[in-house]
């Protein structure tokens, strides 16, 4: 059970927009960016709210790949896996990152809710590479070494 604040914050974003179906974009966004995911009780509630069968607002959240439906640590790492990093050595990077944070292909969040880790296609920074982001600020040039030492960094931070 959600707390009633989560609902609350969805009329916010949905009395921005307009309580109209074609709102479902935008108010999904700005959910996605409070909490880091959708919960689906908000997905359903929303959808009620704008007039939008239940069906369709998920198909919708589960098109868009910015959407999730898992909860998202507070550090979203985004390792690349395009080509160049792919061959500049971007699996070990991805291998010391899981290993540091006791995850796997399955497990994408730590624990403590720190940490996110996923791949993606590219992040548009080539000559870069391997290039990984943290809430979307890029890392060049990493080494599996560098990305433990920028997660350590991290948890220094929270200390």
């Amino acid at each position: 059970m959600l707390d009633p604040s989560y609902f609350a914050a969805a009329d916010g974003f949905i009395a921005r927009y307009g309580k109209k179906s074609s709102s479902i974009i935008p108010v999904l966004e700005d959910i996605q960016e409070e909490y880091r995911y959708i919960p689906r009780e908000l997905l359903t509630y929303v959808a009620d709210q704008l007039g939008v069968k239940e069906s369709k607002a998920y198909s919708i959240a589960t098109f868009y790949k910015n959407f999730s439906f898992e909860p998202k640590g507070k550090y979203v790492i985004k390792v690349c896996d395009g080509t160049a990093c792919h061959v500049r050595h971007s699996a070990p990077i991805l291998a010391a990152i899981q290993k540091e944070l006791g995850l796997d292909g399955s497990k994408h969040t730590s624990d403590d809710m720190l940490f996110t880790v996923e791949t993606v296609s590219c992040l548009g920074a080539c000559g870069l590479a391997p290039t990984l982001t943290v809430n979307d600020e890029v890392h060049p040039k990493m080494t599996p070494e560098k990305a433990i030492g920028l997660i350590q960094d991290l948890r220094g931070d929270e200390a």
